[in-house]
């Protein structure tokens, strides 16, 4: 199994050949499935988990972006802070941090959409972004 994480709708060889490469795999087919698959997310970061058989067949489960990833975009962020606790460099509201927690719920240890939103704002914390 190899996990990587593309740019949807967007993969080139550069970006998977060093990752995926010393498995055998068909780059070209691989690639042609996986922005067709994520065509409709461009732009965005996806994590995708490979699974490379002895006869260099594969399949692959694409997974919700990654938190920071979805946090940044709502708060309108480049990045996040350098110095944490010292400086915030953007809000979210509540409905926003639900939104986020709901679109991660497939991913996150959790069923309840408190914990998840609980889970997601921790993830914000540490990004220097305050939640109201």
């Amino acid at each position: 199994m190899v996990k990587i994480q593309v740019t949807g709708g967007k993969l080139e060889p550069s970006k998977i050949g060093q990752a995926l490469g010393p498995h055998g795999l068909n780059l070209q087919q691989f690639m042609q499935q996986v922005n067709e698959a994520t065509k409709d997310k461009e732009g965005q970061v996806i994590p995708v988990e490979i699974n490379i058989y002895e006869d260099r067949t594969f399949d692959f489960k694409l997974r919700t972006p990654p938190a920071a990833y979805l946090l940044r975009v709502a708060a309108g962020l480049e990045k996040g802070s350098g110095t944490t606790p010292k400086s915030i460099v953007g809000t979210l509201s509540k409905d926003q941090l639900k939104a986020i927690a709901e679109d991660k719920m497939a991913d996150l240890n959790t069923d309840d959409i408190e914990a998840a939103m609980n889970i997601v704002a921790g993830t914000a914390r540490s990004m220097g972004v305050k939640t109201e």
